[in-house]
């Protein structure tokens, strides 16, 4: 299934090398580089699969401080990673969220322009 990255509400920005996130789904915790996300939610790299639909507890820590949202599995790449849509992220963890997001686009923009 191929996805229209057109039909998204929110512009996606690719995660420099100091994101990741610690995430957990029904088992052990993992951590995780992220490869892009937006406002609506994130891609992680992971080669352990999980079911499409399954509860995931997600926890950032990025120079804006530590993030924490809960998401459920959009789509899933066998052997590269997990699509995950935010359930729950709250206005403290928004606000968090919103500003990494800013410094992302800030700092692609300025790579394009040179």
């Amino acid at each position: 299934m191929s996805v229209s990255y057109y039909r998204r509400a929110t512009p996606r920005t690719e995660g420099d090398e100091g994101v990741y996130a610690f995430w957990s789904c029904n088992g052990p915790g993992d951590l995780s580089r992220v490869r892009n996300l937006n406002m609506g939610g994130l891609f992680i790299e992971t080669a352990s699969p999980k079911d499409v639909g399954a509860s995931v507890e997600l926890h950032l820590l990025v120079g804006e401080g530590q993030i924490h949202a809960d998401a459920v599995v959009r789509h899933a790449e066998p052997g590269h990673g997990l699509g995950l849509k935010f359930t729950t992220l709250d206005d403290r963890d928004r606000l968090r969220f919103g500003a990494l997001m800013k410094r992302l686009y800030a700092a692609r923009c300025a790579a394009v322009a040179v």
